[in-house]
């Protein structure tokens, strides 16, 4: 099962497209941070197509799927994968459902508060800030043609060792976002048609539990 912190990830990346770049010298990396930052205080939603890549670290597993995405600040996000394998990953704001049809079940969480959340989380509910959560620089991109940034988190987390996100250099509209965790495994999401601010309804992240399914709460409720 994906985890939910490379999604929280994602979405904490996902809406940070703004100022390009153009044929101007490439700035700093923390310049080009606080500029990815200050766009995305300026989301209020998006959704988008995404290709999900995962290569293990020590057993050297690899993985794709596909599906789309929606979310809206602060708190509620919809990932539906639908190949190969379909599920569903939603946050009504509140409680996060995790649904695998074909495991017929459902586990059900709480939204974490801010003090007991992942950077990734923080942003998620639109209280994060990247200039000051992450050390910024420069990698190497892993799509041609795109700028990527590697953001070190300033406190340890136990999910990640770090994020680089790879954008359009005239536009900053992400193109792919990887995860590296600390046995050194990778989780990429790579991103198309990305739509922003079209006023997504909060129905769309409402959750409706299945027929015949076993329900599971994780942690406290």
């Amino acid at each position: 099962m994906v985890r939910l912190t490379h999604l929280f990830a994602a979405v904490a990346l996902c809406v940070a497209v703004s100022v390009g770049l153009g044929a101007q010298p490439r700035p700093a990396p923390d310049v080009l941070a606080r500029s990815l930052q200050q766009r995305y205080q300026g989301i209020k939603d998006f959704s988008a197509d995404f290709v999900h890549s995962y290569r293990g670290g020590v057993l050297k597993t690899q993985s794709q799927e596909r599906g789309t995405v929606s979310v809206k600040k602060p708190s509620r996000m919809r990932w539906t994968y639908t190949a190969p394998e379909k599920k569903e990953f939603v946050s009504d704001g509140v409680k996060v459902y995790s649904y695998i049809p074909q495991d017929k079940q459902v586990i059900v969480s709480n939204v974490p508060p801010d003090n007991q959340a992942t950077t990734p989380a923080l942003f998620l509910a639109g209280k994060g800030d990247i200039g000051r959560d992450f050390s910024a620089s420069y990698a190497q991109p892993s799509i041609p043609g795109t700028v990527a940034l590697k953001l070190t988190p300033r406190r340890s987390e136990p999910d990640y060792e770090y994020l680089v996100v790879a954008v359009d250099p005239a536009s900053l509209q992400i193109r792919a976002l990887t995860t590296r965790d600390h046995e050194g495994g990778e989780s990429s999401l790579a991103f198309t048609n990305l739509k922003e601010n079209q006023g997504i309804s909060d129905k769309v992240f409402a959750f409706r539990i299945p027929k015949g399914v076993d329900v599971i709460t994780d942690g406290p409720h």
